[in-house]
């Protein structure tokens, strides 16, 4: 079996700290055999602990049932035993911040290592490049840089040195994917990504108060209203450590000069060993002096970055929102305060630093338009271009945008002479769960059904270029695929999953119908009754379930997806046939013999069948209008061609959205059950 064939199956992480512990049992969560490894048994036991403590805490607040709790925690393995990592297929070293303890640990790895294994650092300090120097191979050694609490956060920085081979940086880069992550991609920079900016961020608000520009509680209250976060800069140090804000500033200031540089004041806080005192009143007269600096460091180390090509503009604002959860990235905070303003905040920390204005904001500044958001990643490789939705920190739903870039990169990659064939993906841990429920609610709360129609009609236009497109197009399953993703996915020629694949059109249950396709699409894959079953309940249906109704074509494991697609690509005919289980037929009869009216009413017959009773009982808690509504476009549409069907679904889009279960489906959406009335 090549490098590139070997599916990643065991894990290993040095280092039993808080970290390194929290890494394993991410790992271990996401169902990966994990050795935990540590220079002594004490030190292991101890970070055994730490994870048993922290899924007991996941018990309590029912993150996890105790027996999931118990099934992760076995699935790590805790040693001291190096020999025990002979057969691992990745190892991530989380050990303390010192550069000649983590290139032992390398070279400690490569003797006992396979020879494929790849060798990932957490380092937060030092180049991938530094660390794989003395390697005797360099080319199987990453950075994957795991944010505080990494059994909790969900991103990661993946960073390849000069020397990283990229089909270890794919393997990767998979690997985060399936482990839940939110990957984005960093040069083997100082700071990497989020640091680079971050700490800055950390640093000024200190000079803020070194300068007497404001006290602390005024710091901390600027900082809470002009980034819409729920900590200040002082608060967030007082929580991860205060010598952790130094260490990392004094990196930076050695690498990038005094702007990054640690304040005298942040190294006497750290000296007198005690935390930053939060209390007191806030100065609202100086808040307008605190947004500035700290707008103007933001910005500036921000485009900086994107100059010097250490990350992308999306990226980097991925990596705020996800890592640091901040609701807006610094780009989007730019065009939220205005790029001409903005740029009066960097040009003021320009001057007073002696730094050159970032190329990439005063070019924006010059076309007069705010900056625009690379949502679909285009890929060419091998003749197989692959388009990735890429807002993985919303779970890639569809928006104007996102189905604007969408339509215009398959339009753009359909037409191209040198392409064999189109692959639909989703960044991170879902492939696309749906559209965006905020768009919906905006318009409805305006009045604007127009615009909702508007952006469904985009939709459609889109959905049947895939559908008509000349070129083998497959949909890359992995994670959720629901509503209008689940929709897209049809709209192609094969579906691809992973095993962690999961299914559902959940429209029903927030008052509206599926309406990109899925009352007409579904039909003609699964047939009437298992469509009726899949719309009416919202069930939630595993990868495997979806293969064997026929909503997908292959369920492989994640690690041999890509393959896999390429293969069917290249010759269709290399899919398995199916089996389709006698249960389902049982569920496809049920449906199609039974009315909406007769379901809602509980009076069907379900033969002491517990699947039956149990899917029938979740068709009472729909919305009727849009069951009825989805009943006609499924009976109707069969009776038709697929394009009348489809028409069919937008001429009921006005109904739908007028309909006050519609309203309250999709504003409760994540904050309560719905209430529905039926008008």
């Amino acid at each position: 079996m090549t490098e590139s064939q070997r599916e990643i199956k065991k894990l290993a992480v040095i280092g039993a700290g808080n970290m390194g512990s929290g890494i394993a049992q991410k790992m271990a969560t996401e169902g990966f055999e994990v050795v935990l490894v540590d220079i002594d048994d004490e030190k292991v036991q101890r970070g055994l602990t730490i994870i048993q403590d922290t899924l007991t805490e996941g018990v309590k607040r029912k993150i996890f049932k105790p027996d999931q709790a118990e099934a992760i925690r076995e699935r790590v393995k805790g040693t001291s035993n190096w020999d025990d990592l002979a057969d691992v297929d990745l190892v991530v070293e989380a050990v303390f911040e010192d550069l000649g303890v983590k290139k032992d640990v390398i070279r400690r790895l490569e003797s006992v290592c396979r020879a494929d294994t790849i060798l990932a650092t957490n380092t937060s300090s030092f180049l991938v490049e530094d660390l794989a120097r003395d390697a005797t191979h360099p080319e199987r050694i990453i950075g994957l840089h795991y944010f505080y609490h990494p059994a909790k956060n969900r991103l990661v920085e993946v960073i390849p040195g000069p020397a990283t081979a990229p089909i270890h940086t794919s393997r990767s880069w998979s690997l985060q994917e399936q482990i839940g992550k939110t990957p984005i991609a960093s040069a083997d920079a100082s700071g990497f990504v989020v640091n680079r900016y971050f700490v800055p961020w950390l640093n000024e608000a200190v000079r803020l108060l070194a300068e007497d520009v404001a006290d602390i509680p005024t710091i901390e209250a600027a900082c809470k209203k002009t980034f819409s976060v729920g900590m200040g800069p002082f608060e967030l140090m007082n929580v991860t450590g205060v010598p952790i804000a130094l260490h990392a500033a004094t990196t930076l200031g050695e690498q990038f000069g005094p702007l990054y540089a640690p304040d005298d004041r942040l190294r006497a806080q750290v000296e007198s060993g005690e935390h930053w005192k939060l209390e007191g009143d806030a100065d609202e007269g100086r808040f307008e002096a605190v947004s500035s600096r700290m707008l103007g460091v933001t910005f500036c180390v921000a485009g900086a970055l994107v100059d010097e090509g250490v990350s992308s503009i999306e990226d980097t604002d991925i990596g705020a929102r996800v890592g640091l959860r901040w609701p807006r990235g610094p780009f989007q905070l730019m065009n939220r305060v205005g790029v001409v303003d903005a740029m009066k905040d960097v040009h003021a920390l320009c001057e007073r630093w002696n730094l050159k204005t970032p190329t990439v904001l005063t070019k924006q500044v010059e076309s007069g338009k705010p900056f625009e958001f690379r949502l679909v990643k285009t890929d060419v490789d091998a003749g197989i271009a692959t388009l990735t939705v890429n807002r993985p920190d919303a779970m890639n739903a569809l928006n104007e945008a996102v189905v604007g870039q969408l339509t215009e990169a398959f339009r753009d990659v359909s037409h191209r002479d040198d392409i064999r064939g189109i692959v639909i993906a989703g960044a991170g841990k879902a492939f696309i769960a749906g559209a965006d429920i905020r768009f919906f609610v905006r318009n409805m709360d305006a009045g604007d059904l127009e615009r909702i129609a508007t952006f469904t009609k985009a939709g459609h236009i889109l959905l049947n270029s895939i559908d008509a497109c000349e070129k083998t197009v497959v949909a890359r399953l992995d994670g959720l695929a629901l509503g209008g993703g689940l929709e897209l996915a049809l709209a192609c020629d094969y579906l691809i999953a992973s095993e962690k694949a999961m299914f559902a059109f959940p429209e029903t249950g927030i008052g509206i119908y599926p309406g990109l396709g899925g009352t007409q699409r579904s039909t003609r894959r699964v047939g009437k009754g298992l469509a009726k079953w899949l719309i009416f309940s919202g069930a939630m249906v595993p990868a495997r379930t979806a293969a064997e109704i026929g909503l997908v074509d292959q369920v492989v494991p994640h690690g041999q997806i890509d393959s896999t697609i390429k293969r069917v690509i290249h010759d269709a005919a290399c899919l398995e046939d199916q089996k389709r289980p006698e249960p389902y037929e049982s569920l496809r009869n049920f449906f199609e013999s039974n009315s909406v009216d007769a379901l809602r009413s509980g009076e069907v017959e379900v033969n002491d069948d517990k699947s039956l009773a149990k899917a029938a009982k979740s068709v009472g808690f729909k919305a009727p209008i849009a069951l009825t509504i989805s009943e006609k476009l499924i009976d109707g549409g069969l009776e038709t061609t697929l394009q009348n069907g489809l028409q069919m679904e937008l001429d009921q889009l006005e109904t739908i959205f007028s309909t006050k279960d519609a309203y309250e489906g999709l504003s409760s959406l994540g904050r309560r059950r719905p209430e529905f009335k039926g008008h």
